[in-house]
């Protein structure tokens, strides 16, 4: 079956939320365009990972084009968006593989998501691996965002990871409201 690949080119909206409690919270990207709108559930690390490195890589080419970029050093105010997801909210698929890059003759971050696959077990089926442009290959959600845009998901996406359960003051693991059994206090609640 040929892949679904979802474009958006400037996006309207292109977001990290969440769906439930913290602790049983569900990630997802979102990204909507006249009308469209497609989600695709990951991970929270994968979403931290995805904010940071997005920083990384428009302060990098900000540095590169000397400050005549048109990349914010911070995320505009005005663009800010703490809505919450759009609905209706139908997954697309799993995210398993990202990868991010910079267009400096477009000036543009692309971004792109592609749909979890199973490894075969036998190793003779394994091939050297999935290529992002491979037409059989998984589906995939491809975003091109400016700068400006790039810099908002990403504030917005940090702001999302740090907003779950505090972390353990003792091992830093996440406290549920009960508590937890803590490996640091020799396993007492707390």
């Amino acid at each position: 079956m040929p892949r679904q690949v979802f474009f958006y080119d400037q996006p309207e909206r292109f977001v990290a939320g969440t769906v439930g409690q913290p602790g049983a919270r569900a990630f997802y990207l979102q990204a909507s365009s006249r009308g469209r709108i497609t989600s695709v559930l990951l991970e929270k690390g994968q979403v931290a990972a995805l904010a940071e490195r997005i920083e990384e890589v428009l302060d990098e080419a900000l540095r590169r084009t000397g400050g005549d970029s048109a990349i914010p050093a911070v995320a505009p105010a005005d663009l800010i968006d703490s809505a919450p997801l759009d609905l209706p909210l139908e997954q697309e698929f799993r995210v398993g593989t990202m990868a991010l890059a910079w267009d400096g003759v477009e000036e543009c971050l692309v971004v792109e998501a592609q749909a979890y696959v199973e490894e075969p077990e036998d190793a003779e089926e394994a091939d050297e691996g999935t290529a992002f442009d491979d037409e059989d290959g998984p589906d995939m959600l491809r975003v091109r965002l400016s700068g400006a845009m790039a810099r908002v998901f990403a504030k917005r996406a940090l702001e999302l990871v740090d907003a779950g359960r505090k972390p353990c003051p003792f091992c830093n693991l996440p406290l549920d409201p009960e508590g937890h059994l803590c490996p640091r206090a020799n396993g007492y609640r707390r």
